[in-house]
């Protein structure tokens, strides 16, 4: 075995030249001649010349988007595929040249062309206007696409059925489908497409976003070296562990908690006769967005007004279902009399044993027992349906 160091070679030593190497061996000395073409260290910039982003085993599929400054939506679409079996060792070329976009199997964010036959995923061209409600006018979302989402709406399914091992067609896939565009793709479509979140100005900078951080690892305008390439690499890897770890929270999480909410929701009628209750036999579980969702698809007749469970402590909470997602309305708080009473004084006030609290702001109270609980929310119920005492609506 003989070990060479090459990493200290005299400065006096130029390009092309051949070089005389002393290589020791157990204390004998070999002179042995070779050629050595060195190249001295120096600041690489960034050249019109394709990158190619290699993988230890190297297919002939390539992968082609535009090279220089990156953005998180070619970032993403590319981890996207780099997760699919067909492009897991592709080559990402990045370029702008069109005779080497040419030769790419898939092309993303660049080559001004939509066509998913053949595999071209732009929409910078002007006459690209989709969305995922145009393009799949079932899902309700009208934000403009980028090559993320373009990538992602194509092969979605696919990929998240090859990440989680549920079969495409399956239920619950099309669920976390839906749930991480909505709650991940579609952030990186609007921010690349230029798509305020909301009219007129923000009251406050959100700089922490999943494409300002990408952004950041971009070179800064000052610096000398250009090159794109590590900074393109570590991008991959930043989007790459933050979907996998919300795709990891909403199948081992969030998923199962649907399950839960509607199972609840079916046994409604168990709990109280009116429809308008649900018991949780667990506290803690994410209800809400499961919640309004499921009174959509089963088609409720009548909206469910109070939710019931158990808190840390063994005591039971009821809890006002609000009136929307992004509300602190509530569709029937509890009544005004009782808020900000607690214990026994609000035991006496309402006539219900065990109470313990209603907040001040009426959306929850709690009880000691299961049965008082549930007793606060028909009392409300009960309040609600009988006309005013003037008669008037």
């Amino acid at each position: 075995m003989i070990a060479v160091n090459f990493t200290k070679i005299p400065s006096f030593i130029s390009r092309g030249k051949s070089v005389s190497l002393l290589l020791l061996s157990n204390s004998h000395a070999k002179h042995i001649f070779c050629s050595v073409n060195v190249a001295r260290t120096e600041t690489r910039y960034m050249s019109s010349q394709p990158k190619r982003l290699c993988t230890e085993n190297m297919s002939a599929t390539k992968i082609g988007t535009h090279n220089g400054t990156f953005h998180c939506d070619e970032v993403l679409a590319c981890f996207f595929l780099r997760q699919l079996p067909e492009y897991k060792d592709a080559e990402i070329i990045r370029t702008r040249d069109a005779a080497e976009l040419a030769k790419c199997d898939i092309v993303v964010d660049v080559g001004g062309v939509f066509d998913p036959k053949s595999h071209r995923y732009d929409h910078h061209q002007r006459t690209f206007a989709e969305s995922f409600h145009s393009l799949c006018p079932e899902k309700r979302w009208v934000t403009k696409l980028s090559s993320a989402g373009l990538v992602y709406m194509h092969f979605g399914r696919q990929l998240l059925s090859h990440l989680t091992q549920l079969k495409e067609g399956d239920r619950q896939l099309e669920v976390l489908y839906d749930k991480l565009y909505e709650n991940f793709v579609e952030e990186v479509d609007a921010v690349d497409n230029g798509i305020s979140q909301c009219d007129g100005e923000a009251r406050y900078a959100v700089s922490t976003t999943l494409s300002a951080r990408v952004s950041h690892l971009n070179p800064r305008w000052n610096s000398k070296n250009e090159d794109t390439e590590e900074g393109f690499r570590k991008a991959m890897v930043l989007v790459g562990e933050e979907f996998l770890d919300r795709l990891d929270y909403y199948q081992s999480s969030w998923l199962p908690a649907r399950t839960v909410v509607e199972e609840a929701v079916k046994a409604r009628h168990q709990v109280d006769p009116s429809g308008e209750v649900v018991l949780f036999s667990q506290g803690g579980c994410p209800w809400k967005e499961h919640l309004f969702a499921l009174e959509k698809e089963l088609q409720l007749e009548t909206t469910i007004k109070f939710v019931l469970y158990p808190d840390q402590n063994g005591q039971w909470r009821v809890q006002c279902v609000p009136a929307g997602l992004n509300t602190f309305q509530n569709r029937l708080p509890l009544p005004e009399e009782w808020r900000g009473v607690r214990d026994n004084a609000l035991s006496e006030l309402c006539g219900i044993k065990g109470c313990i609290f209603v907040h001040a702001g009426g959306f929850i109270g709690g009880n000691q027992t299961q049965e008082g609980a549930l007793e606060m929310a028909r009392r409300t119920l009960q309040a609600a349906a009988q006309p005013p005492a003037n008669g008037s609506s």
